[in-house]
C-alpha cells in the first residue's frame, strides 16, 4: 500500500486534522509530564527482617495482606511480629518488596495511552480515507504505516521505557485484588480501571488495538508476512472466548478463596507477560507465557488477548457500548466475504451476519479498504450507517 499516495490524496482539511492531532498528542504528553511527580524512583527502599509487616507496608502503598501474600504467608498472619520470626529470609523479603515496587507505574504512562488512542481514533474516523476519494482508489485508504508507528511507540515508550505498570490487564486485576484487601485504596484502583474502559468505549477496543504494548508486540509479529496460509485458519470465537471467560472465572474463585487454601491467590501473577517490559522473569511460568504468546503470534492473531487476557474479555463486553466502531451498511453489503477474509478474527463474520455478540474487534482497519461496494466505515454509532 502506497503511503505517499494516501498522503497526497488527503484534503487540506484533513491535513489540518493531522496537524492538530499530532499537536494534541504532544499537548497530552506535556500535560502528563507537568502533572507527574518530579522523580518517580523505583529503587527498593531498605527493609530488614527485624521489621514487622505493619512497619513495612506504609512505604509500599499496599496492605498487610498483600505483603503477606507476596511472602507466601497466610493472609491472617500476625502483622506486628518481625517477619524474620515468621520464617522469612532477607532474600525473600527483598524479592517481595522488589515485586511490589515493580507495580509502581509512572503517571505519565496514562497520558501516553490517551495520546495513542487519540491518534488511532482520528486516523480511523477522519484521516484514513481521503475526502472525495473514488472507490477505485480504496487500496490506498488506511495505509498500514500510521498503525505500525503507533504500535512501535506503544512497545518502545509504553512498554520498555516505562515498564510493565500500569497496563489494562493490571488495571482490572487490581480492582479485584483491592476487594480482598490486597490494596488499601479500592477507589483509586476503580478509577484506573475506569480510565482503560473509557478508552475502550470511546473507540472500539482501541486501548487494546492501538496502545497496549503487549498487544502491539503480538500485532507486529502477526503482521510479518510469513506463514500466510496457516494464518487464514482462525480459531473459533466460541472456543477462544470460552477459554478466556473460564480462565477469568477460575481466577476470581481462587482470588476470593472459593477454591484453594486461602484468599488472595492471583493466577495472573504467574502468567503476566507485561513482565517482559521490565525484563523481569521472576518465575519460569512467566517466561514460558511470553515465549508461547509471542511464538504463537506468528500464526495466531493476538493469542494472549484472545485466550487469556481478562481485560480483553471485559473490553469485549464493553464493545457493545463503543461510541466509534466499524459500521456496516446492510443495504449496500453484498456479503461477498472480502472483509471476512482479511479480518484476523471472526469479528467481521459476526458483524456481517448481524450477531449481537460478535468476536472482538481490535480496530485494526484491515477491513476498511477491501469492500468493493463501500459498505464499511469506521464512525460514530450516532451517525446513520
Amino acid at each position: 500500500m502506497n503511503n505517499y499516495s494516501w498522503f497526497s490524496q488527503i484534503s487540506f482539511k484533513q491535513r489540518i486534522w493531522l496537524f492538530v492531532t499530532v499537536a494534541g498528542m504532544f499537548a497530552i504528553i506535556v500535560l502528563g509530564i507537568l502533572r507527574s511527580p518530579a522523580i518517580e524512583s523505583k529503587e527498593s527502599i531498605s527493609f530488614n527482617i527485624d521489621m514487622s509487616i505493619r512497619d513495612i507496608v506504609p512505604e509500599l502503598g499496599v496492605t498487610g495482606k498483600s505483603l503477606a501474600r507476596e511472602l507466601e504467608l497466610p493472609l491472617d498472619v500476625s502483622k506486628n511480629k518481625p517477619v524474620g520470626t515468621l520464617g522469612v529470609t532477607q532474600e525473600e523479603l527483598d524479592h517481595a518488596i522488589e515485586h511490589i515496587l515493580s507495580h509502581r507505574g509512572t503517571v505519565l504512562k496514562y497520558y501516553v495511552f490517551a495520546a495513542l488512542v487519540l491518534w488511532g481514533l482520528v486516523f480511523l474516523v477522519r484521516l484514513g480515507r481521503p475526502d472525495g476519494s473514488d472507490i477505485k482508489n480504496r487500496r490506498d485508504w488506511y495505509p498500514r504505516t500510521p498503525y505500525i508507528i503507533s504500535l512501535l511507540l506503544s512497545i518502545i515508550v509504553a512498554g520498555f521505557l516505562f515498564g510493565k505498570s500500569p497496563n489494562p490487564m493490571e488495571g482490572l486485576v487490581k480492582v479485584f485484588k483491592s476487594m480482598v484487601g490486597l490494596y488499601p485504596d479500592p477507589g483509586i484502583k476503580i478509577i484506573a480501571f475506569g480510565f482503560f474502559i473509557i478508552l475502550a468505549v470511546i473507540g472500539n477496543k482501541m486501548i487494546c488495538g492501538w496502545a497496549c504494548p503487549f498487544g502491539a508486540l503480538q500485532e507486529i509479529i502477526y503482521s510479518i508476512p510469513i506463514l500466510r496460509r496457516i494464518k487464514q485458519k482462525k480459531l473459533p470465537f466460541i472456543l477462544t472466548n470460552t477459554i478466556r471467560a473460564g480462565f477469568f472465572l477460575t481466577t476470581l474463585l481462587f482470588l476470593f478463596g472459593v477454591i484453594g487454601a486461602s484468599k488472595g491467590f492471583v493466577i495472573y501473577h504467574y502468567i503476566n507477560p507485561f513482565n517482559l517490559f521490565n525484563l523481569d522473569f521472576e518465575s519460569l511460568s512467566i517466561l514460558l507465557t511470553v515465549i508461547i504468546a509471542l511464538g504463537g503470534a506468528f500464526i495466531i492473531y493476538r493469542p494472549f488477548c484472545q485466550l487469556i487476557c481478562p481485560f480483553g474479555f471485559i473490553s469485549w463486553i464493553a464493545e457493545n457500548f463503543s461510541i466509534f466502531r466499524i459500521r456496516i451498511d446492510k443495504d449496500k453489503c453484498t456479503q461477498c466475504g472480502a472483509c471476512i477474509k482479511v479480518c484476523p478474527l471472526e469479528a467481521a463474520k459476526g458483524r456481517v451476519a448481524g450477531n449481537k455478540l460478535p468476536a472482538d474487534c481490535f480496530s485494526c482497519a484491515r477491513c476498511l479498504n477491501v469492500c468493493p461496494v463501500d459498505a464499511i466505515q469506521y464512525k460514530s454509532v450516532f451517525r446513520k450507517a
